[in-house]
């Protein structure tokens, strides 16, 4: 994905920045107007939000690969989910989702987003696939 100067108020990743079969890593600068900011920084939800779509967007990359449609994905559960910071408007967080066991349509995932280098936020999801 390239980076989108004007994206809509609920995109949360301007670029994939890594994708490989058990890995993705992304990035997003958050943007005054998101429908996740308040109060000048960027909430929990968007977090767990960013993270998601981290993911989603690893399922669609590997998809690609085998040249099929990406397949609808429903987040069945978090677990872990431990916040640090939150990031202010203007900064800009890089996403890693790293697969940790896959069984048929279930997978489970480690999410840990990342700003400056120090871990800000992660969790651990439980995602299905159609």
């Amino acid at each position: 994905m390239q980076y989108i100067p004007q994206a809509a108020p609920f995109e949360m990743i301007d670029d994939v920045v890594a994708a490989t079969e058990t890995e993705t890593r992304t990035r997003f600068t958050v943007r005054e107007g998101h429908l996740f900011v308040d109060g000048g920084v960027f909430t929990e939800p968007g977090l767990i939000e960013n993270m998601a779509q981290t993911a989603a967007a690893g399922t669609g990359w590997k998809a690609a690969q085998q040249q099929q449609p990406a397949p609808i994905g429903f987040i069945g559960a978090v677990k872990n989910f431990a916040v640090n910071t939150l990031p202010a408007v203007g900064d800009t967080i890089e996403s890693t989702v790293t697969t940790l066991h896959q069984v048929m349509n279930a997978h489970v995932v480690q999410g840990k987003v990342t700003l400056r280098g120090e871990t800000i936020a992660e969790a651990e999801f439980k995602i299905f696939l159609q």
